[in-house]
């Protein structure tokens, strides 16, 4: 089933199946069902077309999907191009919203890179560590 230029899955409770909607959460859904009048709990494949039709207007007001990641997209561009704090953050790829990164934060950072000790025949051939002649001081 299509709502608002989104498939839906038709199996699932009308509730979560309209969650699935950019911009939908799960409070907004409770207030859509209500004034479209519909019981969360039925399957989304049980509706009739005037009932759809009911969601679709009950939809309308909210500002979802395309036009609402648009302006997402468009207050990030503002907050980097006026130089805020959040926007340089967004633009370092770090985290925006004061967590810590010294210990966290990978899913922002990526994958750990391992930086620091370099093994000793890869250093001697680069020249940083002196070669030994092998014998050993007792």
């Amino acid at each position: 089933m299509r709502v608002v230029g989104v498939n839906i899955p038709d199996e699932k409770r009308v509730d979560i199946a309209l969650s699935y909607i950019y911009g939908i959460g799960r409070s907004n859904v409770c207030l859509v069902l209500k004034k479209a009048n519909i019981d969360g709990a039925r399957r989304l494949n049980t509706l009739s077309e005037e009932e759809l039709g009911r969601i679709q207007k009950a939809l309308e007001p909210y500002k979802i999907e395309g036009d609402l990641r648009a302006d997402v997209v468009g207050n990030i561009k503002r907050l980097k191009e006026i130089s805020a704090y959040r926007g340089i953050r967004h633009a370092r790829n770090l985290p925006v919203r004061g967590q810590r990164t010294r210990s966290n934060a990978r899913t922002k950072r990526g994958k750990r890179v391992t930086i620091g000790a370099i093994r000793k025949e890869i250093a001697q051939r680069m020249g940083i560590v002196a070669k030994q002649d092998g014998k050993s001081k007792s």
